[in-house]
């Protein structure tokens, strides 16, 4: 069973977000996500001050198993790449919410962020996958 913790929002293409609370939030993939992928062996993070779309494909994630787009949850521009898993792709498997978050976004939009799944709605999607 993945750890869905309730402090997060979320979205059905299996990313996390933390509010920073000063209009910026940390994305990373789930806890579910990285233990479908297997062992993370690389990750294309993207270059601060680029502008995404909500929805956009933004950065990659390689495991020994495939390749996944990790697609930003809102609109805004990208702050700061995780510069841990230019060495330690593994992060993400090892703490998926702590040192494996892979970006940080200035919100175009901060009220978006309601938007977003609740701990209980991605559980939801993720039982629904079963």
């Amino acid at each position: 069973m993945s750890a869905v913790p309730a402090d997060l929002r979320y979205t059905a293409s299996h990313e996390w977000v933390m509010d920073n609370g000063d209009g910026t939030v940390t994305v990373g993939i789930t806890d579910h996500a990285q233990e479908a992928l297997g062992d993370i062996v690389f990750v294309e993070t993207p270059e601060a001050g680029t502008e995404v779309e909500a929805g956009d494909a933004c950065a990659v994630v390689e495991s020994v198993k495939a390749a996944s787009d990790i697609y930003a949850p809102l609109s805004g521009e990208v702050v700061e790449a995780n510069p841990v898993l230019a060495d330690t792709p593994e992060a993400i498997n090892e703490d998926a919410y702590g040192k494996g978050w892979i970006f940080s976004l200035r919100l175009a939009d901060p009220g978006a962020l309601s938007g977003l799944l609740d701990a209980a709605g991605y559980q939801a999607v993720v039982d629904a996958e079963a």
